[in-house]
């Protein structure tokens, strides 16, 4: 009877371990923090901003206008630089 009841503790503590160490470790502070990088990140790509001045005129800005609708445009910014040939087969 006792290895019985060894058998089961001993099931029971280790599906209590293997819950405990499967559990995401993003608790709700660390996932505020993921988000909160994550906006961050998305609001320091390039943009640009278009608007309408008080005669109609569009406008496209680095900065967006106060107190006016506008729309954010995203630019695209390159991955990497692009090399072109070695430079070894240039004719002079």
């Amino acid at each position: 009877m006792r290895a019985w009841l060894a058998i089961a503790a001993g099931l029971g503590i280790g599906a209590g371990v293997a819950g405990w160490l499967s559990q995401d470790e993003a608790g709700p502070r660390r996932q505020r923090a993921n988000a909160h990088q994550a906006a961050a990140t998305v609001d320091t790509r390039p943009s640009l901003y278009r608007w309408r001045d008080d005669a109609g005129v569009l406008q496209i800005t680095e900065k967006p206008p106060k107190h006016r609708p506008f729309e954010r445009i995203d630019r695209d910014t390159p991955a990497a630089i692009r090399v072109s040939g070695d430079g070894a087969d240039t004719q002079e």
